[in-house]
Parts: C-alpha cells; sequence; structure tokens
C-alpha cells in the first residue's frame, strides 16, 4: 500500500497535470481528456497518469499520442507548482476502468430490460384464462 507521502504527491500531480490540460495544453490533438488517477513510483522519480478519453479508438491514440508529446511540458507545470527533489517523469496510459464501468452499466440495464419483459409475459400468461379441454 503506498504511504500517505505518495498519496498526497499523486493527488497533487494529478491536479496539475488535469489543470495545464485543461486550461494551458493548445495541442489540437488533446481533446475530451479527464485525468482519473496517478501512481507515482516510490522513489518519485516516474509518475503513471491514467486519463480516460471520451471518443472513439483512432482518436484515442491520437490524443494519447499528443499527450506524450506534451509530457515536457507538463512535467514543467509540476516543477513550477510542486516543491519536490525530482519532478517526475511522465508517461501515460488510457485507464479502461471507465470504459468497463460503462459497459457493466450497458449488461445491467439489457438484464433489467429482460426481466421486465419476462415478468410482463408472465403476467399476461397468469391473467388471461385457460380453455377448459372437453
Amino acid at each position: 500500500m503506498p504511504s500517505r507521502r505518495l498519496l498526497k504527491a499523486a493527488e497533487a500531480i494529478r491536479e496539475v497535470v488535469s489543470m495545464a490540460i485543461l486550461t494551458e495544453l493548445r495541442d489540437p490533438r488533446v481533446q475530451n481528456v479527464t485525468v482519473t488517477g496517478v501512481d507515482v513510483a516510490p522513489d518519485m522519480k516516474s509518475a503513471k497518469v491514467l486519463v480516460s478519453i471520451m471518443d472513439d479508438e483512432p482518436k484515442q491514440q491520437l490524443c494519447l499520442k499528443g499527450l506524450r508529446n506534451s509530457a515536457g511540458f507538463l512535467q514543467s507545470k509540476i516543477a513550477q507548482r510542486i516543491d519536490t527533489r525530482y519532478t517526475p517523469r511522465l508517461t501515460f496510459e488510457i485507464d479502461e476502468g471507465v470504459k468497463k464501468s460503462l459497459e457493466v452499466g450497458r449488461i445491467l440495464q439489457e438484464i433489467a430490460r429482460e426481466r421486465e419483459q419476462r415478468e410482463a409475459q408472465q403476467q399476461t400468461a397468469e391473467e388471461s384464462p385457460s380453455q377448459p379441454s372437453e
């Protein structure tokens, strides 16, 4: 489990990076990005930035490339705003958690619809009188 110091550093880096992407980054490839988390190495020399990109796969890859090209700029923003011995080297990865949670939500809605249909069919079957056989 990460130490309190690493968790605080990760949160500070997440705030700085997300605000810099939102307000200062001028790369047209970087759009619809949400920084979902940061994992900082124990020596604080590297940090993995997890991002969620709301777009299709080719645009996600293009955006990720733009983020990787902007890593130096974002590292300089971290160095300006956070006082640490080392400025962590940033790497960017797409956070699949958001996509997976959306898929789980879709599956649960589908199951709920199927259950409602089955219950409606059972109700109509119970309500319709059966014909006596002669």
